[in-house]
């Protein structure tokens, strides 16, 4: 039977709300983008978005600013992560976690990534009892989210601070927390392609006054720290202010004005992204040679994105497979392959970093394809790449699993 191809985007997100495009026009004909250039009287769009969203999230603080990876550099300023440090983190994430460990002059020890495509707890304690972190920035990667229970028992047991990369699980909970809520500080990505879109952008969270401080600080607050949505009172300011350098990474009106109305939407889209993602893993769960990564029972992922290994495939099938579902309009992405290409990536090109031995990850990464679900697509496109995926994987995997 011949197989249709399919023609949506994968890089195709939702129009933006309407309440989005008023509050973007009404900023544009006020002429004050900046976030500190508010009339009298006026609470321009920055400081209400860090008001709004530290409520959504259930966090004392918020900071808002230009990007998620700026929001991970000033987390770990924030901590006291200093040059020569060593930060674990895991080996199974993208570019950005690492590159923000090097940015502030501190040292990646990586941790390896067990089948379900969460950190493995065993070597993080492992890790953690030999090295000499005081930091873990753990990612949450593609969504999927470690028994933070047992972390946050290494952490404890270790005397590392924990700083939680959310940015592919805004909005997914473990045990009916928020993810961010477990750790000293989260950071959150509001890039395009994360779970509310503002372009580029992320926020900050923390239960911790002193860490508000220093990250707002750092943020590039200059001496209007108290003009901030969800921040510390002015006292937790009295040395903070002298002792952070300025990072400029403030976030304008324009963007937060594109979120705010976003926020308000987003639980139901979590909804959404996980009905899609159910179409998608019930078509590939019962393929030969095709294996899914098993979620905790406490854990409601964000299905934004959708993940499966091919365990005894090799190099060879793997690119065969990228390249047939591409004919077919299906674009996958495959951490095993020997260049970084687009956004994706793995340990072995970030040649910044001294070289790790990941044997786990390794085999892992080599065998694991992932694929974008925008909420532009419907449960009948879903439907359609799933039926192509079985397709691909019964031509191209089924020889060896014959």
């Amino acid at each position: 039977m011949a197989i249709e191809k399919f023609t949506g985007s994968f890089t195709q997100q939702e129009p933006l709300p309407a309440a989005a495009l008023e509050r973007v026009n009404a900023v544009l004909n006020s002429g004050r983008l900046h976030r500190y250039g508010a009339a009298d009287g006026e609470v321009p769009q920055a400081q209400q978005v860090e008001a709004i969203y530290a409520e959504w999230q259930g966090a004392d603080y918020c900071l808002a600013v230009t990007s998620g990876g700026q929001a991970l550099q000033i987390a770990l300023r924030s901590v006291g992560v200093v040059p020569g440090d060593t930060v674990l983190t895991n080996a199974f994430t993208l570019a950005p976690v690492p590159g923000a460990v090097a940015a502030v002059g501190a040292t990646s020890v990586l941790v390896e990534t067990d089948a379900n495509l969460t950190i493995d707890i065993e070597d993080l304690d492992r890790k953690a009892a030999i090295s000499a972190a005081r930091v873990l920035l753990l990612s949450h990667m593609r969504g999927h989210i470690a028994d933070m229970q047992r972390v946050l028992a290494v952490c404890k047991a270790r005397g590392l601070m924990l700083v939680e990369d959310c940015a592919h699980t805004m909005g997914a909970t473990f045990g009916g927390a928020r993810s961010g809520s477990h750790g000293d500080v989260a950071c959150f990505s509001t890039q395009t392609y994360k779970h509310i879109n503002s372009g580029e952008g992320g926020f900050l969270t923390t239960n911790d006054a002193r860490i508000a401080a220093r990250a707002t600080m750092l943020s590039g607050s200059y001496m209007n720290f108290m003009r901030h949505g969800a921040g510390p009172d002015e006292t937790e300011y009295k040395t903070t202010r002298y002792e952070m350098p300025n990072m400029s990474a403030r976030i304008d009106n324009l963007r937060a004005a594109l979120l705010i109305p976003q926020i308000e939407g987003l639980d139901g889209n979590v909804s959404r992204w996980n009905l899609r993602h159910d179409v998608l893993a019930g078509a590939l769960r019962n393929v030969p040679g095709a294996v899914l990564p098993q979620g905790l029972a406490d854990v409601r992922r964000v299905g934004s994105s959708f993940q499966f290994r091919l365990p005894s495939a090799d190099k060879d099938i793997c690119r065969a497979v990228v390249a047939h579902a591409a004919t077919l309009g299906v674009e996958l992405k495959w951490f095993g392959a020997p260049e970084p290409l687009g956004f994706t990536s793995n340990h072995k090109s970030w040649r910044y970093m001294a070289e790790q031995s990941l044997p786990a990850t390794d085999e892992i990464l080599l065998t694991l394809f992932d694929m974008r679900v925008p909420l532009s697509f419907s449960l009948v496109d879903c439907a359609q790449i799933g039926s192509i995926l079985q397709h691909v994987l019964e031509q191209e995997v089924g020889l060896i699993n014959a």
